[in-house]
């Protein structure tokens, strides 16, 4: 699934929804047992999901004990382009972020859903994402209604606007989630080792030295998820000063 340029309402969230709807012949806002999902569709539930996998926990649980298939969307923000305007939406800057996310960064959300994730019901879907974030400036810098602003901006948030889906991966089954290995990880290795081969996947060496180093490190996050999801487990050899895990 391919779309650039296609969608001009500022909220990922909802031009996402649209999309897979669309695509998989789906009504949104249908109420299900206790919940709301997102998308319903013949085949299963579709929730899409921009924040922490994490939230959806009680509802993946309730939908996988009723017997029902659910796939929940994560847009990974690969590019972004950032936007400030008036209030009357005259632009006055735009300019592109030097972050770029990988997959890597899904894994803080997944850590409260572990044990859905082998489910044969549960499907995860990554999508690469190219988006535009609107900045609208404001005269004197301003808290969040929700008060979550640590320092104060000049702006105030105006949506993110979807421009092009880079890529789609579905891990399911369990097995899918071994592609979050880098290739030439070894059968028994030690968590500096991982590190290592993450900082120099072949996937990311265009990226930036501190994008790069963001994605690896969350080898300890991954190390901790794959040994609850046994995928890997940690032996009781070492080598130097470092345990010694392996594949299995």
């Amino acid at each position: 699934m391919t779309v650039i340029n296609t969608w001009n309402e500022t909220n990922l969230h909802n031009t996402l929804k649209k999309i897979y709807a669309g695509e998989f012949n789906g009504q949104t806002e249908q109420k299900s047992g206790s919940f709301i999902c997102d998308i319903l569709t013949p085949e299963e539930i579709i929730e899409i999901q921009t924040g922490s996998v994490s939230a959806l926990k009680k509802k993946i649980e309730y939908f996988i004990n009723q017997g029902k298939k659910i796939r929940v969307v994560h847009p990974v923000i690969e590019e972004k382009i950032i936007k400030t305007v008036t209030e009357t939406g005259e632009l006055l800057s735009s300019k592109k972020s030097p972050k770029s996310e990988t997959p890597y960064a899904s894994l803080q959300g997944l850590t409260g859903v572990y044990s859905s994730l082998k489910n044969n019901l549960f499907t995860l879907e990554l999508i690469g994402v190219s988006i535009t974030e609107i900045r609208i400036k404001k005269e004197e810098k301003t808290q969040l209604p929700n008060k979550s602003r640590r320092f104060l901006k000049d702006w105030i948030p105006g949506g993110k606007q979807l421009n092009k889906i880079n890529w789609s991966k579905k891990y399911h089954p369990l097995s899918d989630y071994l592609s979050f290995l880098p290739p030439s990880l070894p059968e028994d290795f030690t968590p500096p080792d991982l590190k290592g081969l993450i900082f120099n996947h072949p996937q990311f060496i265009h990226l930036s030295k501190s994008n790069r180093q963001k994605a690896a490190s969350t080898y300890t996050l991954l190390l901790w998820l794959f040994c609850k999801m046994e995928i890997i487990e940690k032996t009781e050899k070492k080598k130097g000063k470092s345990w010694i895990y392996h594949l299995k």
